[in-house]
């Protein structure tokens, strides 16, 4: 049950795979207990899908849960509640609590720094992850100074094309745009774009985030037209991949509001405005508050599943905390996605 609910999430079938890990979750609570590792590995998995279907406040009780339980048997620096803080710091700023991302993602990067080494490829994910936070947070500075030497030795020891490269090009490219640097940041967004149609193809949840990306870096340089065109077409596959009423539908028409508006097309962006509004409100809750900046898009990415390396145990789970959940794409650099552990 818990293989084919596996499957189902690298389908993208999250609806699907939601049934089943509960099902697992229930099964494990009552045959082995709420503490057992197996129960809080399907708990884990249970968020995530939850997670991946924008539901990020029921994703979050399961990850607080987990987390007090492994600080409790484990300790603050085990492998595993590294893993968990990871995971609930990624949902703390998918939910705006940045001050609470960062404050768990310095001691994850800090510890798998020391036990790792810094040139470990998972110390750069955690690198990456905090310089995501300190992105929300307008941190700029600080998050070039930790994403440039991430990317030039991603560069280096992966080449120009691979995933977390081209993460971490978005990323840096990201802080630029922020920082007004521009051109820079457009030569980044560009040719992360390029290579991601490439060789992800044109739906593809990274490359659609890079559209998103670039058409923020051409709605502050006023070439309206050209981001305009760039939010239609995501918005489109979003409604067709996400759904309709999914967080990160919401944050692509908004943007595509705000560069309406801009445009002076006002009726346009006030009708685009209030469905937002309306549609948010029902689905997150009131009290759901998830700035938008003009231009920008975060999307919503598959869940990455850790790969076990054949190596000790000890070192195994440090690999895996040390992903934590891997940067990732959105307007605003590159979201974190969580760890799936089966």
């Amino acid at each position: 049950m818990g293989n084919l609910a596996s499957t189902y999430r690298n389908q993208g079938r999250w609806k699907e795979a939601e049934d089943l890990d509960q099902q697992v979750m229930e099964i494990r609570k009552r045959v082995f207990g709420e503490d057992h590792p197996d129960t809080l590995t399907s708990m884990i998995n249970l968020a995530s899908t939850r997670w991946m279907l924008g539901r990020f406040k029921e994703a979050e009780e399961l990850e607080v849960n987990v987390l007090a339980t492994r600080k409790e048997l484990l300790g603050n620096e085990h492998p595993d509640t590294l893993t968990s803080m990871g995971n609930l710091a990624s949902t703390h700023r998918k939910l705006g609590r940045w001050m609470d991302a960062a404050e768990l993602e310095e001691h994850v990067m800090e510890t798998i720094t020391r036990v790792l080494g810094q040139g470990h490829p998972n110390t750069f994910i955690s690198i990456g992850n905090l310089a995501s936070t300190y992105r929300k947070q307008g941190r700029w500075e600080e998050a070039v100074a930790l994403e440039l030497p991430a990317m030039e030795t991603r560069m280096k020891v992966l080449g120009k094309e691979h995933p977390d490269t081209l993460t971490s090009m978005s990323n840096l490219g990201s802080a630029y745009r922020n920082l007004g640097r521009w051109k820079e940041a457009e030569e980044l967004e560009h040719y992360v774009l390029t290579t991601r149609k490439r060789v992800f193809g044109q739906d593809h949840h990274d490359t659609l985030s890079s559209m998103g990306s670039l058409a923020s870096i051409y709605t502050l340089q006023g070439r309206w037209k050209d981001a305009e065109e760039l939010q239609e077409q995501v918005l489109e596959k979003y409604k067709r991949v996400l759904d309709h009423e999914h967080p990160d539908t919401f944050t692509i028409m908004a943007n595509l509001a705000s560069t309406l508006w801009k445009q002076g097309r006002l009726m346009q962006a006030e009708e685009i405005e209030v469905k937002v509004m309306e549609s948010s409100k029902s689905v997150l809750g009131s009290e759901f508050n998830r700035p938008v900046r003009p231009g920008t898009t975060q999307d919503g990415t598959g869940r990455c599943h850790a790969v076990r390396p054949r190596v000790g145990r000890k070192r195994c789970r440090l690999f895996e905390a040390g992903r934590g959940r891997r940067e990732r794409t959105a307007g605003d650099g590159e979201e974190p996605s969580p760890v799936v552990i089966h």
